[in-house]
């Protein structure tokens, strides 16, 4: 018996003020940082992979499937929004466009951690004890209603619409490749900055 499709979704949307260049295309070791995501993603198990928000030619130029964003503006909750729209019942693991370290073995254990826990919506990381926002592994039909709900009942923060789910929580994961790169200077190593 085999389990739920797996679909992925690369955020793209983000205004990258702080980087001063949309972050979906710095390149790390000659690749852009949401060709690598994207790389991550299926390596990690998922069978198709989209785009949301962001420029959808110049995605589309780079080999990626752009989708665009449903509430564009409203921060990462709204993209996970729209990738649960798009991708129905299967699980949907959700990475942001500037995470260039994050790495099949990572996106595998947390898919893996959902797929075995059915009472479960969501899977996340945890670092120290703290959740990590993204990636993220979504039960579409689980995790879609309480997160549109919280959504139109004004909540923004990612991790405040996760706070709803039931999660699994996913400790022991290497922090270098769940760490975002914000603003040029975090591109000179990975290092164990955690992600905001």
């Amino acid at each position: 018996m085999t389990g739920p499709p797996v679909v992925g979704a690369v955020l793209c949307g983000g205004a990258s003020r702080r980087m001063g260049r949309d972050k979906a295309f710095v390149e790390l070791e000659g690749l852009p940082f949401a060709c690598r995501v994207d790389a991550a993603l299926r390596a990690g198990g998922a069978e198709r992979v989209v785009a949301v928000g962001g420029d959808a030619d110049r995605l589309t130029a780079i080999g990626l499937a752009p989708v665009p964003d449903d509430h564009p503006g409203e921060g990462p909750l709204g993209g996970v929004l729209t990738a649960l729209r798009f991708c129905g019942d299967a699980l949907v693991v959700v990475a942001a466009c500037d995470q260039p370290w994050l790495d099949g073995a990572t996106v595998g254990r947390l898919i893996g951690a959902l797929a075995g826990r059915a009472d479960a919506a969501a899977a996340v990381p945890s670092i120290a004890g703290r959740r990590v926002p993204l990636p993220v592994v979504l039960r579409g039909d689980r995790a879609g209603p309480a997160l549109r709900a919280g959504f139109a009942a004004g909540t923004r923060s990612l991790l405040d619409g996760l706070a709803e789910l039931r999660a699994v929580e996913v400790p022991g994961l290497a922090p270098a490749a769940l760490r975002d790169v914000d603003a040029p200077e975090h591109l000179r190593g990975p290092g164990e900055r955690r992600p905001v």
